[in-house]
């Protein structure tokens, strides 16, 4: 089997996969080495995969003044492939692709350049497209490369799909897994519907990207019943905006969740977490505000953390929201259990001389 075979395998099964946030200095220039020193962390922090170029990257490093899509392509791979040969493992390496089916082609094609093995393939400003449109640029970008779909929030972007959209989706080849984000109950079973009941049911991956409901999406069960049959499907992993801070404690509940649901032992603590990482998200992706602090938010805790250098955005004018430093504090202290700070003090030098 191939490496690429292996990581889609990997994908298949379920991992964790931090969405990548974007380095800068003070001067809002790319940071190389602060980015491998990102990379580095999640790595070691037992991650499966690493999501990048996507909305926790901005948007903005494909516009040609500012031209980082690439770049970013090539230290994070570069990263990932040292890693792969020091530790004979394999990390699922996801681009995000953006735009009409001409750009995103033109992305598939740059990240199967890097030896990328799937892209997520962005909904976001396409509401101009009719959903036909929307299938057969799906098509496309999977005559290039394996695909992510995604189901994206509509208050970043996204927009609401039919149950038949997704059935349509589900029946591509090379659609391999689906990001479902929409932060509602209604859309994601649809989805999960869609999935289930799909002859390539057991082709596609389900991932969640509800940060909103990270916990509940990982225990579930999903159960639909037709003409007698009984069709099931789950989440089987995250790909996460929100697991691109405190990494280390997420694999690890994680790996407990998984264990708890093939158990079935679901206890009221797995609940209370559930709550707890809720909060927590509210707080970091600034949902007071309709998600204006979003980025900046996970830029700083990292920043607390010694793993950014600041909270820079490309686009001056995204940063915190008033009071969402004073909630970050509160989450601090309210859940220190969800925190690896220790991990990080513990080996951000090593991480710095790799």
């Amino acid at each position: 089997m191939s490496r690429h075979e292996d990581a889609l395998k990997k994908l298949h099964m379920g991992t964790v996969i931090p969405a990548m946030p974007l380095v800068l200095d003070e001067n809002r220039k790319f940071d190389e080495e602060g980015q491998r020193l990102l990379v580095r962390y999640y790595l070691d922090a037992g991650v499966g995969g690493i999501a990048m170029a996507v909305h926790t990257t901005q948007f903005e490093i494909r516009d040609p003044k500012i031209n980082l899509f690439e770049k970013v392509l090539d230290v994070v791979t570069d990263e990932i492939n040292k890693f792969e040969a020091a530790n004979n493992t394999v990390i699922v390496k996801i681009a995000g692709a953006c735009g009409e089916s001409k750009q995103a082609v033109k992305e598939a094609e740059t990240a199967k350049k890097y030896g990328c093995d799937a892209v997520l393939l962005s909904p976001g400003g396409l509401k101009h497209l009719s959903e036909a449109d929307m299938v057969q640029r799906t098509k496309d970008v999977a005559a290039v490369m394996p695909v992510v779909g995604f189901y994206l929030q509509p208050s970043v972007g996204g927009r609401v799909f039919t149950y038949n959209y997704w059935e349509q989706i589900c029946e591509i080849d090379n659609v391999v897994a689906i990001k479902a984000a929409p932060f509602n109950r209604y859309l994601t079973l649809d989805v999960v519907r869609a999935a289930a009941l799909s002859k390539r049911a057991d082709e596609i991956a389900l991932y969640t990207g509800n940060d909103d409901n990270i916990v509940i999406d990982l225990i579930t069960n999903y159960k639909f019943e037709v003409d007698g049959k009984t069709y099931e499907k789950s989440f089987v992993g995250g790909l996460l905006g929100h697991w691109s801070v405190w990494i280390k404690k997420v694999v690890e509940y994680y790996n407990m969740l998984k264990d708890a649901k093939k158990s079935g032992n679901i206890t009221p603590e797995i609940l209370e977490l559930a709550n707890a990482v809720t909060d927590v998200n509210a707080v970091f992706f600034d949902t007071a505000n309709n998600f204006a602090g979003c980025i900046a938010g996970l830029h700083e805790v990292l920043r607390r953390q010694g793993l950014m250098k600041g909270i820079w955005c490309l686009n001056p004018d995204e940063t915190m929201s008033p009071g969402q430093n004073e909630e970050i504090d509160r989450v601090y202290r309210m859940y220190p259990e969800l925190s690896d700070d220790d991990f990080v003090k513990a080996n951000i030098e090593k991480w710095k001389n790799i």
